[in-house]
C-alpha cells in the first residue's frame, strides 16, 4: 500500500469540508466544487465520485453518536411513553424520507448529468441565501407552532420531506432545504434543525450504500485508507459542527448563513468569469 502524504493531507481537508458543510445550511456541493479545483486526489474518477458520497457516512455517524439515547427506542433508561415517542419520531422520519427516496431515485441521475454545473450551483446558493433572509424577516411576525419534536405532526414531516427533494439540485443544500421547509410550516429553528439531522440518517445511508454497490468491492489498500481517513475526519468535524449549530440557533437566526451563501455564490460566479467553469470537465 503506497499512499502519498500529500493525498492523506488532501483527504483530511476534504473530510473537514464535508463535516462542516454537511450540517451547516451552506451547501456541501458548492464548497466541494471549489475545493476540488485546488485539491486533486491521485485516484480514479469512479473512486472519487463514490468517495464524495460515502464520506458522508462519517458525518451521519456523528448524528447517531450524539443522539443515540434520543434515537434508541429500546433504551432501558426510557419510560414506556418515552419509548413510544421515540418510535413515533422514527415513523415521522420514515414518512419524510419517502419523497426523496422515490423522486430521488428517478431524478438523481438526470440531475447529476445535467445540473451539476457551476452556474446552477451559484444560482441556487444565492437564491436560497436570499430565501433564508426573507423567511427570517417574515418569521419575526410569527410564533412557531412546533417547539418540540413530539409535536411535529406527520403532515409537516411529509412537507419537510418534499422540501428535501429540492436538494437534488446541486448547490441547494439538503440541510438548508429541509430547514427552510420546517421554518415555513411552523417549526422552530431548533426543531427544524434537529429533525433535519435525523432525516439525514436513512437518506445518506441509502445514498452511500447505492454508491458503494455501484463502485463494487474491489478496493486497493490505498483507497481503503483514503476512504476511512475521510470518514473519520468527517465524523470528528461533524461532532463539532452539529454542536455549534444547535448552540448557535438558540440565540441567533439563519441570516448569517443566508449572507454567506450569497457571497459564496458570487465567488463561484467570479471564479467562472476569470478562470472558467470548474465543472466543465465533469
Amino acid at each position: 500500500m503506497d499512499v502519498a502524504i500529500a493525498d492523506l493531507i488532501k483527504t483530511v481537508i476534504l473530510g473537514v469540508v464535508e463535516g462542516l458543510t454537511e450540517w451547516l445550511p451552506i451547501s456541501s456541493t458548492g464548497h466541494m466544487i471549489l475545493v476540488d479545483e485546488f485539491i486533486k486526489l491521485d485516484v480514479t474518477k469512479q473512486f472519487m465520485d463514490m468517495f464524495l458520497v460515502v464520506i458522508q457516512l462519517g458525518a451521519i455517524l456523528a448524528v447517531v453518536v450524539l443522539n443515540f439515547e434520543k434515537l434508541n427506542p429500546f433504551s432501558s433508561w426510557k419510560s414506556r411513553q418515552e419509548k413510544r415517542d421515540t418510535v413515533e419520531l422514527w415513523k415521522k422520519v420514515i414518512v419524510a424520507t419517502l419523497p426523496a427516496g422515490i423522486i430521488g431515485l428517478m431524478l438523481n441521475k438526470f440531475m447529476e448529468e445535467h445540473l451539476m454545473t457551476a452556474p446552477v450551483v451559484a444560482t441556487t446558493l444565492i437564491f436560497y441565501g436570499i430565501l433564508f433572509i426573507i423567511i427570517e424577516n417574515y418569521n419575526k411576525r410569527r410564533h412557531p407552532r412546533v417547539t418540540d419534536l413530539r409535536n411535529l405532526d406527520y403532515k409537516t414531516a411529509l412537507i419537510i420531506g418534499f422540501f428535501q427533494v429540492l436538494s437534488l439540485v446541486p448547490g441547494t443544500s439538503r440541510s438548508g432545504a429541509t430547514i427552510i421547509g420546517g421554518l415555513l410550516f411552523g417549526a422552530s429553528r431548533y426543531v427544524a434543525t434537529e429533525f433535519t439531522f435525523f432525516l439525514a440518517i436513512p437518506v445518506m445511508f441509502g445514498a452511500s450504500f447505492l454508491k458503494m454497490v455501484k463502485f463494487g468491492i474491489h478496493y486497493t489498500g490505498a483507497e481503503v485508507l483514503i476512504l476511512v481517513l475521510g470518514m473519520v475526519t468527517a465524523f470528528i468535524v461533524s461532532i463539532l459542527s452539529i454542536r455549534f449549530l444547535l448552540s448557535y440557533i438558540k440565540t441567533n437566526d439563519f441570516k448569517a448563513f443566508g449572507w454567506y451563501r450569497i457571497v459564496l455564490g458570487i465567488v463561484v460566479i467570479a471564479y467562472m468569469f476569470f478562470v472558467g467553469d470548474p465543472t466543465a470537465d465533469n
